[in-house]
């Protein structure tokens, strides 16, 4: 059975977008596949989706680069969709000014601006799954860091702001210390900025890790999957004090403590930014960067579902799903599993794939749609 309310989007237009110069697309609540060769424009869709989120899409791409080659307008997107809060139009466009080397970008909902990306968040949660995912487990601990705070930001809409306000202040404190500039005064203030924001970043990603660890180990996300044993290494273990302000203090008087250290190290050695997510293969007792690829991507697959279904049980409303080639490398049998579990989580997903016979056991669940060289047509 499906789990919370389904959000599912109803139009999507864009201009000059990637391989786009103009498109518009009408959907039905049903899932979306989209299938055509290689270098066609599949994942290009998806990530115009993927814009309807605050953050720089699936791609992280700078917006300058996402308007198409010879356009000098920038792009714009545009969607309509049944909401969590009702039918909401979205429209988020980055013009001549990132063309030329700004970075903004502009968002209206419902013909007014937004005050900033994260309003977004009221209308609807994304969850997406990319090829460039793959290598997750062996990557650098950034990767995992990115990859946990886009999970905590599905359930807990403060959290990018957070991240990005502490990533500010440590750049100040930074700055500060590497030109000599040790005045308590200046200091002070950071560093208990940077500690009353550090420790609710890690307080935050350990809710989201523990909430995430017991749904897995409840078996609510059965299946065809490998479960993930997961965790956090972060500072906190090294504080003291049972409450967060308590934490925050001691985080503080950490970083007063280690002002020479960093100094020297032109960086600051402790804090959120170092924290790290451990994955293990539970069945096999293995961390996962040791497994094969397949059971890699196994692995994370169950991890994105089980992430899904934690946000359509806390958000109420089931996240739209990005799923980039998902059907490849599995076969028959996991793929009409797979297509069953995303089916009853209740939203709206995204797939794409090279071989439209693929995605077969999906049959009038989904709407199909060719794509070929920027041009989307239904089958």
């Amino acid at each position: 059975m499906s789990t919370g309310n389904g959000i599912h989007l109803t139009r999507l237009k864009l201009t000059d977008f990637r391989n786009y110069e103009q498109l518009s697309l009408d959907l039905d609540p049903r899932h979306v596949v989209l299938t055509g060769e290689n270098g066609a424009g599949k994942t290009n869709l998806l990530e115009a989706v993927s814009f309807l989120s605050p953050g720089r899409g699936l791609r992280r791409a700078t917006y300058g680069d996402v308007g198409r080659v010879g356009s000098e307008a920038g792009f714009t997107i545009f969607a309509a969709l049944q909401g969590m809060a009702g039918p909401v139009e979205i429209g988020t466009a980055a013009g001549e000014a990132v063309v030329n080397g700004g970075t903004g970008r502009k968002l209206r909902i419902n013909g007014a601006n937004a005050r900033s990306a994260d309003d977004l968040l009221d209308h609807l949660r994304l969850v997406w799954l990319t090829p460039s995912m793959d290598g997750l487990f062996s990557g650098p601990a950034s990767d995992r860091r990115r990859f946990l705070d886009r999970q905590v930001l599905a359930i807990d809409p403060g959290h990018g702001r957070r991240v990005l306000d502490y990533e500010r202040a440590m750049r100040s404190r930074n700055r500060l210390l590497g030109e000599g500039r040790t005045d308590p005064a200046w200091l002070d203030g950071i560093e208990m900025q940077m500690a009353e924001l550090g420790t609710a970043i890690a307080l935050a990603r350990g809710e989201l890790v523990a909430m995430l660890a017991n749904l897995i180990e409840s078996g609510q996300q059965d299946g065809p999957f490998p479960h993930a044993g997961i965790a956090i290494e972060d500072f906190l273990s090294d504080l003291t004090g049972d409450t967060a302000a308590a934490q925050e203090e001691a985080f503080a008087e950490l970083l007063r403590e280690t002002r020479h250290r960093d100094a020297a190290a032109g960086r600051t050695l402790t804090g959120p930014h170092r924290s790290d997510l451990l994955i293990r293969h539970i069945a096999k007792d293995m961390e996962a960067a040791r497994c094969s690829t397949g059971e890699q991507k196994a692995l994370l697959v169950g991890l994105v579902l089980a992430h899904a279904r934690l946000t359509g049980t806390i958000c109420g409303f089931a996240p739209i799903m990005l799923l980039d080639e998902i059907a490849a490398h599995l076969d028959e049998g996991r793929r009409a599993a797979l297509f069953d579990l995303v089916d009853g989580l209740g939203g709206q997903a995204f797939m794409t794939g090279t071989d439209a016979h693929m995605f077969a056991a999906l049959g009038d669940r989904a709407q199909h749609f060719r794509v070929d060289a920027g041009n989307v047509e239904l089958t």
